[in-house]
C-alpha cells in the first residue's frame, strides 16, 4: 500500500527558490523549442541535478527533464537510490516520469503546472494503493504553477502560428 500524501497549499521560501531554478530550465528547453519543462533535484539543501526536455532535440520520448535529472543525480552521488532528495518539476510528472521518481526512491515532489493531458494524479490517482512497494512520498503541487502555464501556453500558441 503506497502512502502518498498530496499538499497543494504548502508554499516556502525554499520550494519557491529551487522553483525559480526549474523555471530557469524549463526556459532552455523553451529556447532550444523544445517543451518547456524544467527539473531539478536537491540534497541537502544543494543542487545535484538539473536538466530541461531534450525531447525535440534529440527525437527521443523519453528525453524528459525528470528522467535527464534523475540520471544526472545518480551519477552525481553513485547511487540509484535518492532518498532524501526533492525534484521540483515545472509541470506536474507524466506517468513514465512518476515510475522512474518512484523506482528511485526520490522522497518529495514539488511542481508548479497540472498536466490535465498527461499527468500522474489523472492517471493514476485511483489506483495508488495498488503499487506493490510501500512508498512514503510528499507531494507539493501549484509552486510557480501560473509561471510555469504560462511559458506552456506560450510556447504551444507560438507552434500553432
Amino acid at each position: 500500500m503506497c502512502a502518498f500524501l498530496l499538499v497543494g497549499e504548502i508554499l516556502n521560501n525554499r520550494d519557491e527558490f529551487f522553483m525559480k531554478e526549474a523555471l530557469k530550465q524549463a526556459e532552455k528547453a523553451y529556447y532550444y523549442d523544445d517543451v518547456p519543462i524544467g527539473a531539478i533535484i536537491v540534497k541537502d539543501n544543494r543542487v545535484i541535478a538539473k536538466a530541461y526536455n531534450k525531447k525535440e532535440k534529440n527525437n527521443i520520448a523519453t528525453q524528459h527533464a525528470e528522467i535527464l535529472a534523475i540520471n544526472k543525480a545518480c551519477k552525481k552521488i553513485n547511487n540509484w537510490r535518492l532518498n532524501d532528495c526533492t525534484i521540483y518539476i515545472t509541470l506536474e510528472p507524466c506517468l513514465m516520469c512518476m515510475g522512474a521518481i518512484l523506482q528511485s526512491r526520490i522522497g518529495r515532489i514539488v511542481y508548479g503546472a497540472s498536466n490535465e493531458n498527461f499527468g500522474f494524479s489523472n492517471a493514476i490517482s485511483n489506483d495508488l494503493d495498488q503499487f506493490k512497494n510501500k512508498y512514503n512520498l510528499k507531494i507539493v503541487d501549484g509552486v510557480f504553477a501560473d509561471e510555469s502555464r504560462l511559458l506552456l501556453q506560450k510556447f504551444f500558441r507560438e507552434k500553432r502560428q
